[in-house]
């Protein structure tokens, strides 16, 4: 077999070499088509493959919504025998997107998403991984179109705690490594270790409280300094993910009216 491919090779070179520039054109054309059909074959089979970790956290979210639900089943049931049940009462209200472009090596990283006003997208919505973690949150808006903030931006900003405590920080970037932000302002006398897992606050504008951020790494203290600085594994995986969900405060237009108003 291996002296065919021998044979079959030179004798493909050897026509190439002596045929005309018309022939060597269409030939690398095919060629060009041929790889190309070639690449398109395994990126489809490499997405195909990687729909089984999306399955997987799909599958793990609805249970986990499920179990949230079915607390209140026999209430909504009760409630629903005398009132006619209302969405637009809700505080917090999802839409799901697709990330259609998503830096991650600069210093002020942006994810621009292919849902814009025209789907209900405003400024200051959160972005959340479809699991439920801490992506971003909206900063522009067209049409079709919104541009949000990464969490990978030096700018960014949000309010966080651990899930045992009370005691909250500032969550931001330095700028350095993808996979980690910093919980800064934390008092000392917090009780917080390694493993710890992180989430967001009720004091967070953009956020609604206990969205996940990710789990503490290594906790770094001075003598003259009365609080921690906190390195923070972030929990969603900027490099993979490519369908997020919005989520609109309904209340943050009113309370940001009401806070501006006293100043």
């Amino acid at each position: 077999m291996g002296a065919i491919f021998i044979i079959l090779e030179s004798l493909s070179i050897h026509f190439y070499a002596n045929s005309s520039a018309y022939t060597q054109a269409k030939l690398l054309t095919v060629s060009n088509a041929m790889v190309g059909w070639i690449n398109s074959t395994f990126s489809s089979v490499g997405r195909y493959f990687h729909l089984d970790t999306e399955n997987h956290l799909l599958v793990n979210r609805i249970a986990e919504l499920e179990n949230t639900l079915e607390a209140y089943r026999a209430v909504v049931d009760e409630y629903e025998l005398h009132h006619k049940l209302d969405t637009s009462e809700l505080k917090f209200r999802h839409t799901p997107a697709r990330v259609i472009n998503n830096t991650v090596s600069h210093q002020q990283n942006f994810i621009t998403i292919d849902r814009g006003f025209g789907d209900g997208v405003r400024d200051g919505m959160a972005v959340l991984t479809p699991d439920g973690c801490m992506f971003g949150y909206v900063v522009s808006c067209s049409e079709r179109y919104a541009v949000c903030m990464s969490m990978l931006n030096t700018e960014f900003r949000a309010s966080g705690r651990p899930t045992h405590s009370g005691e909250f920080g500032s969550i931001s970037w330095d700028g350095k490594d993808r996979r980690y932000v910093t919980l800064s302002e934390i008092p000392k006398y917090t009780p917080i270790q390694v493993g710890d897992t992180i989430v967001s606050t009720a004091y967070s504008f953009y956020f609604p409280e206990g969205v996940r951020i990710g789990t503490v790494e290594h906790i770094a203290n001075t003598d003259n300094s009365p609080s921690s600085t906190i390195r923070v594994k972030l929990s969603a995986d900027f490099m993979t993910t490519d369908k997020v969900v919005l989520v609109e405060n309904r209340d943050a237009e009113i309370i940001m009216d009401l806070e501006e108003s006293v100043k």
